[in-house]
């Protein structure tokens, strides 16, 4: 369905896959797509206070040990995403890295995830669930010792495979 957007002024034809042409909301039909590897890179971080940082770096959080929980919640959310996004394919996911950093200049950490599969539509939604639920996690654990942490800068750093190409964006 080709409905008319306004874009600065002019009117361009977009394209909303998630609609049939009565503008009901469909899963999209991707069996016409080829089988290829794909993978997606997403990228985000939460912000703290300095305390709540050295907590989190030292392991002195009641909650637990906060790194290697948000790095499992994360790679759990991945699996999960089709539950969590209504439009979402389920995919057989081959591989799934998760990698939570303490970052002192912010301070606070940073999450990456790293999502691969070998299906008909990409990843991209797995890495950025990854990473939103682990970056939630972190916030979880610590919100007794600080509410005014801030997630931010969640996005897609790189996407390969399909038929639209590759998408990688600068650190």
């Amino acid at each position: 369905m080709s409905d008319a957007v306004s874009d600065t002024g002019s009117e361009t034809a977009r394209e909303f896959s998630h609609l049939d042409g009565s503008g009901n909301f469909q899963m999209v039909d991707v069996g016409h797509k080829p089988i290829s590897v794909r993978s997606a890179v997403a990228r985000g971080q939460i912000s703290m206070q300095v305390e709540t940082f050295k907590a989190i770096r030292d392991n002195d959080l009641k909650k637990g040990d906060v790194i290697p929980v948000a790095r499992l919640a994360g790679i759990q959310a991945a699996k999960r995403t089709a539950e969590l996004v209504p439009l979402c394919h389920p995919l057989p996911l081959s591989g799934i890295d998760v990698r939570v950093s303490l970052d002192e200049s912010l301070p606070g950490c940073v999450v990456e995830g790293s999502v691969r599969t070998t299906a008909q539509t990409g990843v991209e939604m797995e890495a950025l669930t990854a990473v939103s639920v682990a970056l939630l996690t972190i916030y979880d654990m610590a919100k007794a010792i600080d509410r005014t942490m801030m997630i931010s800068n969640i996005v897609l750093r790189e996407k390969r495979g399909g038929t639209s190409g590759d998408v990688i964006d600068s650190p």
